[in-house]
């Protein structure tokens, strides 16, 4: 071999300091964690998803970074609520950016209400007749939609909201206090309230969540409640967002799906750029130095949900030195193991302190 090496000229890989990809060996493996550590060295979408944990282990851990998490998708409705709950009650996450239907769902299940499954066999027209709506392989409930209503008349149907504006996460805020004065066990709403994390839902009037809002502007059919006019001040949600973020010293994003709360989360620092721009152009702003983005939408669609970190730098969202991973599969697919892992991590810090 060395003969033939010494004909051809061909390097060993070695010589050029190459790292050299390994198998996973499921045999040394005892922990989630464990097979997360081998996949690093792995290759294509393994080795994204050990790497992506290194990120948000890194990420979580930064006590002068500020962490984003951006949810979209039905991932509360495909059971991944106490997941996210999980992070929140840990301590990983400042601020949740999230589309409407996601907290909606989210708001059902913690409200005690229950999610079937969809077997493939089943009828689309059939299902609309008895009140069923299919979201892929999983069903939500007409039912659960009217009870959520008579929950959110309860909670905002007081006179003393009528003709108040409010930030989306002022919504979220008092749905969470009534869920933690009122419901055992976590939820996304509960232990965000709990842990005083803003959830933000930039397009809040598209989910059943707003539709619910909007409707308190009519009479009901389940309560004697006075009509509220309830208004939700999108742009104040900004300026919020903004006061929370445009002093931190660091800041990263956890990004799973993507849409409107992903780049609504994004758009920060380019908004406090033009903000400063005039009043105070030597401010340093904070740019995300961290992120890990969950989603499988290829990046030659064009859209925002499918965009590289590398074509966000190009727009001032992200530092070019920053630490980034991305994974292009489907949340629910890795989302599990990924946390689980990070549990596993720092559950061995914490233990060998």
């Amino acid at each position: 071999m060395e003969k033939i090496r010494e004909r051809s000229g061909f390097h060993d890989g070695h010589e050029d300091h190459l790292k050299p990809v390994k198998a996973v060996d499921l045999r040394q493996c005892k922990t989630t964690n464990d097979i997360i550590v081998q996949m690093k060295s792995s290759s294509f979408e393994a080795r994204k998803i050990g790497e992506a944990a290194d990120v948000l282990e890194e990420m979580f851990a930064d006590k002068d970074c500020y962490t984003v998490m951006t949810l979209s998708g039905a991932l509360t409705m495909a059971k991944m609520g106490l997941i996210f709950s999980e992070m929140i009650e840990r301590g990983w996450v400042d601020a949740i950016v999230s589309t409407g239907a996601l907290i909606a769902h989210g708001f059902i299940e913690s409200s005690g209400m229950t999610h079937f499954k969809y077997e493939w066999d089943m009828d689309d027209k059939k299902l609309f007749e008895l009140g069923y709506d299919r979201v892929y392989d999983t069903l939500e409930l007409e039912k659960n939609f009217a009870d959520a209503s008579v929950l959110v008349d309860k909670i905002f149907g007081r006179q003393e909201y009528d003709g108040k504006n409010f930030g989306s996460w002022e919504l979220c805020e008092i749905i969470g206090k009534y869920l933690h004065e009122n419901v055992k066990g976590p939820s996304i709403l509960k232990s965000a309230y709990e842990k005083k994390v803003p959830i933000y839902i930039p397009a809040i009037n598209d989910s059943e969540l707003g539709l619910d809002l909007l409707s308190l502007r009519s009479p009901s059919r389940f309560s004697k409640r006075p009509i509220v006019n309830i208004g939700h001040d999108a742009l104040g949600d900004v300026l919020d967002f903004a006061k929370r973020v445009q002093n931190q010293k660091k800041m990263g994003i956890f990004t799973i799906g993507g849409g409107v709360p992903r780049n609504w989360a994004q758009q920060i620092g380019p908004f406090l750029e033009l903000k400063y721009e005039i009043s105070d152009p030597n401010k340093k702003l904070p740019r995300y130095r961290y992120g890990v983005r969950i989603c499988p939408e290829p990046v030659s669609w064009g859209g925002l949900s499918g965009c590289t970190y590398s074509e966000g730098m190009s727009w001032g969202k992200f530092v070019p030195d920053g630490k980034y991973s991305e994974i292009l599969v489907e949340a629910t697919a890795v989302l599990p193991f990924l946390v689980k892992a990070l549990m596993e991590r720092f559950d061995a810090k914490e233990e060998k302190k």
